[in-house]
């Protein structure tokens, strides 16, 4: 493909995103520049990077959002390229023009490029104008009486999405008139705290949608080609959660409409690096429908590197030096199949909740990819995303790589914090996922297990085990005097010790060496310094600490949501929206305040009928998880009509 020189890379991201990048750009002779905000001082990122510099606080306006601090850090390193990985400023036109306007290379397309497609509307009407299928819709006013008009033209169910979205944020399903002026004013505001803009689309609702997407990329030169199919369906409130490729059971007819489709547009625009044009494909009579285009490289794009063989950063970095792509589409090839499971910091069991703490221990199985965020003793904050790692498998055939997911799975200790590695194990074993047959409503209309009981004797084993094989002097030195003593006991006889496992719940179980059967101990990471120990179960893994000046094991307890009395937050987040004030009558179901965290929206409701007594925040406020946000009267004085 040519040489496209050396490039001083400054990366406007952060996480594994970051990471990634740096991968390729050293792999190509390029070196790099981490940029983090003071909770990632000592992120992974910021030590593999070949330079980093601070550029502001934890608050996102003032550090990966800013783009003066942005330019400023480049200006200051002498970067010569941005690459602005995903999310963030990465399909921002402006960056994109500020980037350039500094003297930089721009590591994406063309801004015009960005801005066209970062318009679900202008997206929508240049996708008509390339002949690509789209959804019967309406946006040509933003008034609500026009808007609620159109949706009573369409029909119900309805979708109001924000115009300037992504990654599911702005989009609500309507499914009766009563409910359409709730869902707008919440999709425009959400839109509007997310994207700076409240506009939005109403379109009509497939009932049975599947979420697929093209990968492709173009060169400056007017060359586009794809790279096949992602499968995008397993969603959980729009966020993608479980990715594979190819598309399984796809008819070819479809699946060659949704590769001319793609191509299409992408020349219709002129589009100059990697993309993805995603589409809903409507499951009952397989018709694909154009969903919006991302200019920026995604998050799942390693299934696409694993079964084509193709690096897509340095498609990305050859094409931003101004190379020609160098690919005809006749010369891309797949091989296999490929799974990305997303790891979370969320606890399924309570609605997926964003989970803190500190990844305490980790154990990576062998032969997978794995891109994160994370090592160990690294700290999850509630400042960003809850995605923490990808796992990523490869396998000969779909059913090879499900099956090589499961054991990685199996596999994966992580400890310290509570993650969603169990609920993928459920998840790749149901019956939608193994026929390969979801839509994006699977999650919404299926009940997620509870996680297996904790394994308290199972811990005390592990450590017990672990204590009574350690090896004494002589059994190390094989060839010295000591050696031949081994079967002989030199000290006295010392009985083993009980190790006492107390869970969450006060229960105790008390174990001894003498006890464990040596020939099947428990697979655990057991550290003997720290006196921890993490181990999996179905996908979940289990984390003990042995308390100071004791034999008892403890596992970590969940603190509560909340009380009868009051309304706690979850986790520590800021204070987006509050619905009530002192005296407000509430039934079950009311909102009371909305909470943002993790870059998610949550809101927290009423459990029952009561009589607001106090609201303890305002709009903005930074809380603590377990704070008292609005606290209740005696519920009998509340009006139950």
């Amino acid at each position: 493909m040519g040489d496209i020189g050396t490039m001083k890379i400054l990366i406007a991201n952060r996480g594994e995103i970051a990471r990634r990048v740096i991968r390729t750009a050293h792999r190509l002779g390029h070196t790099t520049v981490a940029v983090f905000a003071d909770p990632d001082a000592g992120a992974p990122h910021v030590e593999e990077a070949t330079e980093a510099v601070r550029i502001g606080p934890a608050a996102l306006a003032e550090s990966y959002l800013s783009i003066d601090a942005l330019l400023a850090a480049a200006a200051d390193t002498g970067a010569t390229a941005v690459h602005p990985g995903y999310g963030f400023l990465s399909e921002n036109a402006g960056f994109a023009r500020a980037v350039e306007a500094a003297g930089l290379v721009w590591v994406g397309p063309a801004a015009a490029v960005i801005e066209q497609m970062g318009s679900k509307i202008e997206a929508r009407r240049l996708a008509v104008d390339a002949d690509v299928p789209v959804i019967p819709g309406f946006d040509t006013s933003q008034d609500p009486a026009d808007l609620a008009a159109a949706a009573a033209d369409i029909g119900y169910p309805v979708l109001i999405k924000a115009a300037a979205g992504g990654g599911g944020k702005g989009i609500r399903i309507v499914h009766a008139e009563d409910g359409f002026a709730a869902a707008l004013a919440e999709a425009t505001a959400e839109g509007r705290n997310s994207f700076g803009d409240d506009a939005v689309i109403v379109e009509r609702y497939i009932q049975r949608p599947r979420h697929v997407e093209v990968q492709v990329v173009g060169d400056r030169h007017g060359h586009v080609v794809h790279l096949g199919t992602r499968e995008c369906s397993v969603q959980r409130r729009y966020q993608k959660v479980l990715e594979e490729a190819p598309a399984p059971n796809l008819p070819e007819s479809t699946r060659e409409r949704l590769h001319t489709a793609a191509v299409a547009l992408a020349a219709a625009v002129g589009y100059d690096s990697t993309g993805t044009v995603e589409f809903v494909v409507d499951d009952e009579t397989g018709d694909p429908f154009f969903l919006e285009m991302n200019t920026r490289l995604q998050v799942e794009h390693p299934v696409t590197e694993e079964v084509t063989g193709l690096d897509l950063v340095e498609l990305q970095l050859r094409v931003a030096a101004g190379d020609p792509l160098g690919l005809d589409q006749d010369e891309v090839r797949w091989h296999g199949h490929a799974f990305e499971a997303r790891i979370n910091a969320e606890d399924p069991s309570a609605d997926f909740r964003p989970e803190l703490g500190t990844v305490e221990s980790l154990r990576v199985p062998k032969g997978v990819r794995w891109d994160a965020a994370i090592e160990r003793g690294s700290v999850i904050s509630p400042f960003y995303d809850a995605m923490i790692a990808k796992l990523v498998v490869h396998g000969r055939d779909r059913d090879a790589a499900r099956s090589r997911l499961a054991g990685a799975l199996d596999e994966l200790v992580l400890g310290g914090l509570v993650t969603n590695v169990g609920f993928h194990r459920w998840l790749i074993d149901t019956e939608p996922v193994v026929a390969g047959r979801v839509t994006t409503r699977f999650l919404d209309e299926t009940a997620v297990p509870d996680p297996p009981a904790l394994d308290h004797a199972a811990a005390a084993s592990a450590f017990a085990a672990r204590r009574r094989r350690a090896r004494p002097p002589w059994e190390r030195d094989a060839g010295g005097p000591w050696s031949r003593l081994h079967a002989r006991r030199i000290t006295p006889h010392r009985p083993d010790v009980p190790v006492t496992v107390i869970g969450p719940d006060g229960e105790a179980v008390e174990v001894r060496a003498v006890d464990i059967d040596d020939t099947s101990p428990v697979d655990a990471v057991v550290d003997r310094r720290a006196r921890t120990v993490a181990f999996n179960v179905a996908g979940h893994t289990q984390w003990y600490r042995l308390p100071p000046r004791s034999e008892a094991w403890a596992a970590d307890e969940e603190g509560a949501a909340g009380s009868g009395a009051a309304i706690t937050s979850p986790f520590p987040a800021s204070v987006a929206e509050v619905h009530v004030g002192p005296g407000d009558t509430v039934v079950a179901g009311d909102p009371l305040v909305v909470v943002e965290a993790m870059k998610m929206l949550h809101t927290l409701a009423a459990d029952g009928a009561a009589v607001i007594d106090e609201v303890r925040v305002a709009v903005g406020d930074q809380i603590d998880g377990g704070q008292v946000l609005v606290t209740f009267a005696d519920a009998s004085e509340a009006d139950e009509d």
